[in-house]
C-alpha cells in the first residue's frame, strides 16, 4: 500500500502586478474511499463511498460507522479492526458480532440531505441520540485561544490552504488531537475513530472545534459522540441550531479574534464576570 498523500504538487502559472510567471505549488489530495464492514464468517458488505484526504483511513472508516449509527457502545469491547483489503482506497472494517446491513437505506435517506425535509431529519437524529450530558463550564479565554491552537496544528493547510481541520480540546483549551481532510464532516469522523478506538466515547468533558462552518451533520456526528460544545470559526446552519438546540449541545459559531457568537444554551459558558455570555451580534 502507498503511503498517504495530503498534498499534490501541481504546475500554476501565478499572474501578479510583475506580470506572469510559471511556479509549482501544492494542492490538497481529494480521493475516493469506499469503506466496507463485515461480522464473522460474513462476506464485506459496501456502506459508502465518501471523498476524502488520504490518510487515518481506518479512523475516518470506524468514525463514519459509528456516528451513522452502523456501530454501537457494544462494539467498542473488543473493537473493530482493519481487515486486509485490495486497494488503498478501501477499508474493511471487520466486526466481533454479526452486521446487520439491512439498516443500511434506512440509515442513509436518514441523514441524506437531499429529498428529506428539516423536520424529518431532526427526529431521525432525536431517535438515534440521546441528550448530551451537562458537560464542562467553559471560560471565555479558553475559547478565544482554540483557533489559533487548531491553526498551529494544520501542517498540511500550511501546504496547500485546501484543508478543512477538526480539534478535539478538554476544558481548559488544551488541544488533545486534531485532524484535517478536504471534508470537515470526514475531519470529524476521524476524531471520533480515534476516541471510539481508544475506548474514550461518550466525549462528555470535551470541546470540538471546527475550521468552517457548522452543518446538520456536523452536529449529528457531534450528538451521537456525547460532545457538549461545539464551536467553529463560520456560521452554523438553521438546521445545525435546531440539532444543537433540540439535544442539548452548546453551539457556537463566528469565533474569531475576541468575539464570538453563542446561538444555543449559552449556560456552559462563563463570561469571566459571573454572567453567561449573551447571543452576539
Amino acid at each position: 500500500m502507498r503511503p498517504a498523500r495530503e498534498a499534490a504538487r501541481v504546475g500554476v502559472r501565478v499572474d501578479g502586478p510583475e506580470g506572469p510567471c510559471e511556479r509549482d505549488d501544492w494542492v490538497a489530495v481529494e480521493e475516493p474511499l469506499e469503506i466496507r464492514a463485515s461480522g464473522p464468517g460474513q462476506a464485506p458488505t459496501s456502506v459508502a463511498v465518501t471523498m476524502r484526504t488520504p490518510g487515518r483511513d481506518f479512523e475516518l472508516a470506524v468514525g463514519f460507522l459509528r456516528t451513522e449509527g452502523l456501530l454501537g457502545p457494544e462494539d467498542e469491547s473488543p473493537p473493530p479492526v482493519e481487515a486486509p483489503s485490495r486497494g488503498c482506497n478501501l477499508v474493511h472494517v471487520a466486526l466481533a458480532r454479526p452486521f446487520d446491513a439491512s439498516s443500511l437505506k434506512r440509515n442513509f435517506f436518514a441523514t441524506s440531505s437531499c429529498g428529506i425535509c428539516g423536520k424529518a431529519a431532526l427526529d431521525q437524529v432525536a431517535v438515534r441520540c440521546a441528550p448530551v450530558s451537562p458537560g464542562p463550564t467553559v471560560g471565555r479565554s479558553a475559547l478565544l485561544g482554540l483557533p489559533d491552537a487548531l491553526r498551529g496544528s494544520q501542517r498540511a493547510f500550511d501546504r496547500t490552504g485546501g484543508l478543512h481541520a477538526a480539534g478535539l480540546f478538554d476544558a481548559s483549551g488544551r488541544l488533545l488531537a486534531a485532524r484535517e481532510d478536504v471534508g470537515r464532516h470526514n475531519a470529524v469522523d476521524k476524531l471520533v475513530g480515534r476516541t471510539f478506538l481508544d475506548g474514550e466515547l461518550p466525549l462528555s468533558g470535551r470541546i470540538l472545534l471546527v475550521s468552517g462552518r457548522t452543518s446538520f451533520e456536523i452536529l449529528q456526528k457531534a450528538a451521537v459522540a456525547g460532545l457538549p460544545i461545539v464551536c467553529a470559526v463560520s456560521a452554523p446552519s438553521s438546521l445545525a441550531v435546531s440539532v444543537a438546540d433540540r439535544l442539548g449541545i452548546t453551539l457556537v459559531g463566528f469565533l474569531r479574534g475576541d468575539r464570538f457568537n453563542v446561538y444555543t444554551h449559552p449556560g456552559r459558558i462563563d463570561s469571566g464576570n459571573g454572567e453567561e455570555i449573551a447571543h452576539g451580534g
